[in-house]
């Protein structure tokens, strides 16, 4: 699909709320069997470092239903544990200049920050069981405002403290790509690298193609010709209505996108006929339609025959599985997913 050829079908993944793994076991889904195996997906594995400020943390508030909570990013959550979604940010200690030079401080390509046992007694295996092996990059505008400083802030500072901006996008990145290096130094290696970048929301951007060019672009470039100097693909992950980048992610060499939300603004189908033939696709069935099964099978045997031609297709929808998907549900969108995904 990364070679934008046809093979016998297009790659189906997608990735389930906690809360819909819940219900799949009471369901009938077996304990200690992953869903992947269970409904028969393609396998992508991950492979992260920790380039975090490795603040102490510590359970504030526990009950049967939620838990407070910091991380090692500094930032005090709330997580509801039988509910999907994202947490709730509750405060942050980077908040700064100063308190960013504390962080920074603390972020080094120290070898202790690399899950080595993990790679030891996996990476055989999933190189066996012909795994896409991904790895995972954490930097740019979505994770320093949502898990480093808080939305508000940093949306002020891209105006009035851009350098700063640019300081922690640098600083994220440095660490990360010095600790991604270690690893391919010890004879791992990456299929693809991805990060999660959220640009946009419903039919907006966060920032104009402008600000991107000035202040985040040239780290997305950065990670890209890294990867590329490597023989790495790239994927990048940015929610929202992100069309008016899309030419510039292009530009600096982006081989896929994901998630393609089309409630956000996004036709998959134009972006398609529009970059196609440079641009893999990932996503792009409306994950909305889940609450109505019969307008997600037609949505998906509209899609994906046009999505797939000529390669350069993932099937997934255009965000996680919701808990109101149970599991007979999600096996027939596998299976449908693989019929209209045949090239044969």
């Amino acid at each position: 699909m990364f070679d934008h050829k046809e093979a016998d079908r297009i790659p189906v993944y997608d990735e389930p709320w906690g809360s819909t793994i819940e219900r799949w076991r009471r369901e009938g889904m077996p304990g200690g069997v992953s869903y992947i195996d269970y409904f028969g997906l393609d396998n992508i594995v991950g492979v992260g470092v920790d380039n975090s400020p490795r603040y102490p943390t510590q359970v504030l508030e526990q009950t049967e239903d939620y838990r407070i909570h910091t991380t090692a990013w500094g930032a005090t959550l709330k997580d509801w544990k039988h509910i999907g979604g994202v947490p709730e940010f509750l405060d942050f200690k980077v908040k700064d200049r100063i308190s960013w030079q504390e962080a920074k401080a603390r972020m080094a390509p120290d070898p202790d920050r690399i899950p080595w046992e993990h790679l030891k007694n996996n990476y055989a295996c999933w190189r066996n069981e012909g795994a896409w092996i991904q790895g995972h990059l954490w930097f740019g505008f979505d994770v320093t405002h949502s898990w480093t400083v808080g939305t508000e802030r940093i949306l002020m500072a891209l105006i009035e403290d851009p350098d700063w901006c640019m300081d922690m996008f640098n600083h994220f990145l440095d660490v990360d790509l010095a600790l991604m290096q270690q690893v391919l130094d010890a004879g791992y290696t990456f299929d693809s690298v991805t990060w999660p970048d959220d640009m946009g929301y419903k039919h907006n951007q966060f920032f104009s193609v402008k600000t991107y060019r000035k202040l985040l672009k040239p780290f997305h470039k950065r990670a890209v010709d890294w990867a590329h100097e490597r023989g790495i693909k790239v994927r990048l992950h940015s929610c929202g209505d992100v069309n008016p980048f899309i030419p510039d992610l292009l530009e600096i060499g982006i081989d896929a996108l994901n998630p393609l939300e089309v409630k956000a603004g996004i036709d998959p189908i134009h972006i398609k006929n529009s970059f196609g033939d440079r641009l893999t696709l990932h996503g792009g069935i409306n994950a909305v339609l889940y609450t109505d099964p019969d307008a997600l099978d037609a949505e998906m045997r509209s899609v994906i025959p046009q999505l797939k031609k000529d390669g350069g297709y993932i099937f997934s929808t255009d965000h996680s599985v919701p808990d109101s998907v149970s599991l007979e549900q999600f096996r027939h969108v596998v299976e449908l997913a693989k019929e209209l995904g045949s090239y044969e």
